[in-house]
């Protein structure tokens, strides 16, 4: 992410329509960043659109044999860091399976949103981020939540809208956050908002006297908002601790990227704001780590914000209720050989052998002990009672306090002069201005 500044050469003067020689400069073309792509492997087909019979369809064409690429090694991450991360992604894909079962049970309450096959990004992403920073999750990034500090139990129960949710049974999807202990901000469902409202967050830091990094994440589709332009932009031009994920995992709802914006690839919009953009194998919990560790740094350093497009594929529909069957078969089949548990299991286990087979085996179980003891909470706990329906939906006078989260502000505002002073000021104005 090195800034980068390209001059043309400057052009020898060419004959006028009389014969005369008349000199003209070439302006230098600059380009305030180059877009670094880390990935070990870049895809190379293409969707379309094709009419069978009275019906449209997407075919997939291209090269879609090439082998699985390696694991890139991480130049932050120790061993243990490593296997820390693989069991936040195994609890996260664990957890949501759990909830895929509540739900075809009939406990859950409206549908459940998945992050299959985005596991690498939410987890290694949100262990880059420190105590003082803060993130704003999207519905698929529960495995954020769970490295952020939250337990599977409060996802579990937030879907079935039990009394011990976060909401306490007001909401039946993932819009909760918690802005005291955890630095966390609910996700917005107007796709985009997310972003201007933790420059917001960044600024307010700032004003206190502290930089912090903000991370948040957007989708490929939801990248084209124009407040996802607004924020960006805003954030960029007062230098704001922004690290925004581009989640491009091909599909906007049963939209594919062909369909969606003209450029291979949504870092690059990140010249358009005059702020570094880099690319990654989503789906490589290294590469993520490492890009939004820098980023982080670059945070805490005051130097603004940076735009991170994750490469990877949404393994399922939009919500539970949507089958994908509109996405050609082929592209599952590809993306499922770089399954990210699959590949860093591989990494850790047979690659880098930081962990034995039955020291894998072992943490599995565990964490499925776990999640089976939060899951039988979370199934047990009691639902609301009619009579708390209205409490906590409107915030009346003291129901909860703000406080300044790092100190005072750094500029204060000027006490008023005294009055007599003031009456003065006014009239010497008064006679300037006849």
């Amino acid at each position: 992410m090195k800034k980068k500044v390209r001059a043309t050469k400057s052009a020898k003067p060419k004959p006028s329509k009389n014969g005369s020689r008349r000199a003209t400069l070439a302006l230098p073309q600059q380009r305030t960043y180059e877009v670094p792509d880390h990935r070990l492997e870049k895809p190379d087909f293409t969707v379309r659109q094709v009419r069978k019979g009275d019906d449209w369809a997407y075919e997939v064409s291209g090269d879609l044999s090439a082998p699985v690429p390696p694991i890139r090694d991480s130049k932050y991450l120790t061993k243990q860091q490593c296997i820390e991360i693989y069991r936040w992604m195994v609890l996260n894909r664990r957890m949501e399976q759990a909830l895929e079962n509540l739900y075809k049970q009939g406990k859950v309450v409206g549908g459940v949103y998945f992050g299959l096959g985005q596991e690498a990004c939410s987890c290694a992403s949100a262990f880059a981020l420190e105590k003082d920073d803060w993130l704003a999750p999207m519905i698929r990034n529960q495995g954020s939540l769970l490295v952020r500090g939250f337990e599977p139990r409060d996802m579990m129960m937030q879907y079935m809208a039990k009394a011990g949710s976060p909401t306490k049974g007001r909401d039946g999807t993932s819009h909760f956050g918690d802005i005291y202990k955890r630095n966390v901000v609910s996700p917005i469902s107007m796709l985009g908002d997310l972003i201007p409202v933790l420059a917001g967050v960044a600024l307010g830091a700032r004003l206190q006297g502290k930089n912090v990094a903000v991370m948040t994440y957007i989708g490929d589709g939801g990248q084209s908002t124009g407040v996802t332009y607004e924020g960006i932009n805003f954030a960029a031009v007062q230098d704001l601790g922004l690290v925004l994920f581009v989640e491009s995992n091909l599909w906007a709802y049963s939209t594919p990227s062909e369909m969606q914006y003209r450029v291979k690839d949504l870092a690059e919009r990140a010249i358009a704001y005059g702020i570094p953009g880099v690319i990654v194998d989503g789906t490589d919990a290294c590469q993520v780590y490492d890009a939004a560790y820098e980023a982080v740094a670059r945070a805490h350093r005051g130097e603004g914000p940076t735009l991170i497009e994750a490469k990877m594929m949404r393994m399922k529909g939009h919500a539970i209720h949507d089958a994908a069957d509109y996405v050609p078969k082929p592209m599952f089949e590809y993306w499922r050989k770089r399954d990210p548990i699959a590949r860093f299991e591989n990494y850790l286990v047979n690659v880098k052998k930081w962990l034995s087979p039955q020291e894998h085996k072992r943490l599995i179980a565990d964490v499925e002990a776990y999640l089976e003891k939060e899951r039988e909470v979370a199934v047990n706990s009691p639902m609301p009672t009619p009579e708390t329906a209205e409490g906590g939906v409107y915030c009346e006078e003291g129901c909860h306090e703000i406080k300044l989260k790092y100190g005072m502000p750094r500029v204060a505002r000027a006490p008023p002069p005294p009055l007599s002073q003031a009456k003065s000021k006014k009239e010497e104005a008064a006679i300037h201005f006849k």
